[in-house]
């Protein structure tokens, strides 16, 4: 009687964090729904009789969003409107036995690993006919594009590895399979994904194959842009510039987390690079492709960072003039190599600093947003909101950059998902206005 209740039974996915979150609860839904599960993302109706949180576990306020989600599911089930609770993924793979301890209404925790078993609780079957095959939480034009998993580098403040395991690539023959589906699906846009795309092929290749990838990858019909994230500075592969100059639907963009430019925090990141070699990487980059839009991530509060390493740090960014920046506060996190230091900067101070940084990168933003006005751009449209059709340039990746905002018109008629010319008319710190070049 309880399988034939499963198999009737609603199933709504949480999906807290990262895109790469977003990326394995598609490929866990995907599943779900082959075994005749009715599959849901976040659905705000309580109609489900199944919750399954796929939680964060990377720093402190994504800890503390996934335990307060987790608990607020674990009331529901308690009033009668969810039946079981399941949560996987990074917090729960790091935390597990302590979590269970103190939230006992959840009724089986999963790592990251841990799809076949999760399903096998549900009664269900894991099909490995299905590998690459994903329901999109995202619109039907674009896609999270996940080309390896964990991680090797031995950065102090990172826990990815003890989460996520060590390096692991996907074949390009299942990813180019993979690509080709995803376009005959109607996506237009791959944003490749991983912890660290630059390592990619160095464990099944024995070289870095991410330039083969996306070339590879760039042949496929349909695949209008290719986007490039989260790219390691240290070893970095020049020949992927290359690529990206080569290829018209590579976009001229690149995602790499730099973190800090002092010597001796980058020192004790373990980051495998130092300030100079930052400096000539970036400068290299853009002399191969002057229009390129260099996306970086920096950490502020680093255990040592007194005020003239942030000084430092805040003066490499007005020097950069990065097109595209995030700052975090450092989270002390356990089991890390940074957890043997003595977390000595107080949080007021950190998120103070990360401030600073971004009233910075605001500035930048605007000034670089102004020399576009007038300018024509190719736009990709991801939807319609209040009166505007909201679309990106190649050089922006959604949710995290600068939108076009068109306004919508008796005359004009743009599609979600269709590309379109425009010119710039006006621009602010973060947002483009724009009209259609008809």
């Amino acid at each position: 009687m309880k399988t034939k209740t499963l198999k009737k039974n609603k199933v709504n996915v949480i999906t807290l964090g990262c895109s790469k979150n977003l990326f394995d609860s598609e490929i866990m839904m995907a599943q779900l729904k082959a075994n005749k599960f009715d599959v849901s993302h976040e659905s705000e109706k309580l109609d489900s009789e199944i919750v399954i949180i796929n939680t964060c576990g990377f720093i402190d306020n994504a800890k503390e969003e996934s335990i307060d989600t987790i608990l607020e599911w674990s009331e529901a089930k308690k009033n009668g409107s969810v039946e079981k609770l399941y949560v996987t993924g990074c917090l729960s793979e790091r935390y597990k036995d302590e979590l269970a301890q103190e939230i006992s209404d959840v009724d089986a925790w999963f790592g990251t690993r841990d799809l076949p078993r999760l399903l096998k609780t549900l009664k269900a079957d894991y099909k490995k006919e299905l590998v690459g095959e994903r329901l999109l939480t995202t619109p039907s034009h674009y896609a999270y594009f996940k080309i390896a998993e964990g991680c090797d580098r031995p950065c102090s403040f990172c826990a990815i590895p003890i989460m996520r395991g060590g390096h692991r690539s996907t074949p390009i023959e299942e990813l180019m399979a993979s690509a080709k589906s995803l376009a005959a699906q109607g996506v237009k846009e791959l944003l490749l994904i991983a912890q660290d795309l630059t390592y990619y092929g160095l464990d099944i290749y024995k070289k870095r194959n991410v330039s083969e990838l996306v070339t590879r990858l760039s042949d496929v019909d349909g695949i209008d842009w290719i986007r490039l994230h989260y790219a390691f500075p240290s070893g970095f592969p020049m020949d992927l510039i290359d690529v990206i100059a080569e290829n018209d639907n590579v976009c001229n963009y690149l995602d790499m987390p730099l973190q800090h430019i002092n010597d001796n925090m980058l020192k004790s990141m373990r980051r495998g690079i130092n300030r100079e070699k930052t400096i000539k990487l970036i400068e290299d980059i853009r002399k191969k492709v002057p229009d390129i839009a260099l996306r970086t991530t920096l950490i502020t509060g680093y255990p040592g960072e007194g005020e003239a390493e942030f000084d430092e740090l805040l003066n490499w960014v007005r020097e950069s003039r990065f097109e595209r920046l995030g700052c975090f506060t450092y989270s002390h996190e356990e089991n890390t190599h940074a957890f043997n230091q003595v977390d000595d900067v107080p949080d007021e101070i950190k998120q103070e600093r990360a401030d600073r940084i971004m009233e910075v990168q605001s500035e930048i933003s605007y000034e670089l947003n102004q020399e576009k006005v007038g300018k024509a751009f190719k736009v990709l449209v991801d939807r319609v909101e209040s009166g505007n059709y909201i679309a990106r340039t190649e050089y922006d990746s959604p949710e995290v950059d600068n939108e076009v905002l068109i306004p919508q018109t008796d005359d004009l008629h743009l599609r979600i998902g269709d590309f379109a010319r425009v010119e710039i008319t006006s621009a602010d710190h973060y947002d483009l206005f724009a009209k259609a070049i008809v």
